[in-house]
């Protein structure tokens, strides 16, 4: 995805560079980890006003008086747990119970009848709520239409069928099913709940965490400040990356670095633990990269111009001769 805001500072392309981590990397790989940690908190944005938070993926609480209002996340629209939670969980814990007590992965992937590559993942997951978070998270293209459905439906328009017809002549390409799976919950109810308040798409979210708030229009703002008002790991987020953009831009590594790797690894921040975890691995390296102005981006430029051409040159007759030509007459 390409990012825009704070991104890397200025560099001298004339200075050698020691090893360090390039800037715009590290830029690009926190932009990852931010939208993975947005998506996993999409479920805060979308519950109504006041709604309690079930991080505990349980059953819901019998002193709700009203069910979630939107068919997704961890339950559905009448509160009961979704199938997919119940099966990923269930799977998580096979997967766990049998590594533990000595078995391989191939052995656990025969015993369960699952791929092992579907064994690899469960067993690399700490619980099964790192797994449910894009299965429960992701956006639909569904989503715009929803506040229709469950007018029309509060309309007495129960059919899957005419619904489908009438998002046709809208616009909406997709199937049926889709729509009677988003439904189904609505016929064990009296009445379809509200919808929940409209969420950004994930992406939005994301450019506006990394973007610099000067950056963006007065309405950018105002949304943004909306949602990390609703979810304070949002709020918290935002804040770890605002810490590393003026630590970036500043050039401040070598103060800073070990004071933000610390506070992110205190924080309940499990995409950007990851990314701190990344970066003690090669923490020499990142530190040069947030502190030194040098840049090897020249270097970086040339070995991706020739590793071009040289795919290029593929199947060619005389292909050394021929490469040799194109590498020096090529400008760079």
């Amino acid at each position: 995805m390409r990012r825009s805001g704070w991104g890397p500072p200025e560099k001298d392309p004339r200075k050698r560079a020691p090893r360090r981590r390039p800037t715009s990397t590290l830029w690009h790989n926190l932009g990852e980890y931010v939208e993975k940690a947005v998506a996993a908190h999409r479920g805060c944005l979308t519950r109504p006003a006041g709604a309690p938070e079930d991080s505990s993926g349980g059953p819901a609480s019998p002193a709700l008086a009203t069910p979630p209002a939107e068919p997704g996340g961890l339950h559905d629209a009448c509160g009961r747990e979704r199938r997919l939670v119940a099966r990923t969980r269930d799977r998580h814990a096979a997967v766990h119970g049998l590594l533990a007590a000595g078995h391989s992965g191939r052995a656990a992937a025969q015993i369960l009848s699952l791929s092992r590559g579907t064994v690899h993942r469960f067993a690399g997951a700490a619980s099964a709520g790192e797994l449910l978070v894009k299965a429960t998270s992701r956006e639909s293209k569904l989503d715009r239409y929803k506040p229709y459905l469950r007018q029309r439906w509060n309309d007495g328009i129960t059919t899957a069928t005419v619904l489908h017809a009438e998002l046709q002549a809208k616009g909406w390409q997709g199937s049926v099913q889709a729509v009677e799976r988003y439904v189904r919950p609505f016929r064990a109810m009296t009445a379809a709940p509200p919808p929940g308040p409209a969420v950004p798409a994930t992406r939005q979210i994301t450019r506006w965490l990394l973007s610099r708030p000067a950056t963006l229009d007065d309405d950018d703002q105002a949304q943004l400040a909306s949602l990390q008002d609703r979810c304070p790991h949002l709020n918290a987020l935002a804040a770890h990356v605002r810490s590393f953009a003026e630590m970036m831009t500043r050039r401040q590594g070598q103060q800073a670095l070990e004071g933000w790797l610390t506070a992110v690894e205190a924080d309940d921040q499990p995409e950007l633990r990851s990314f701190a975890n990344g970066i003690r691995r090669d923490q020499q390296a990142v530190t040069a990269g947030l502190t030194l102005p040098y840049s090897s981006a020249a270097v970086e430029g040339n070995v991706t111009r020739i590793k071009m051409i040289k795919r290029q040159m593929y199947g060619r007759a005389s292909f050394f001769a021929l490469l040799r030509k194109r590498v020096i007459l090529q400008p760079g």
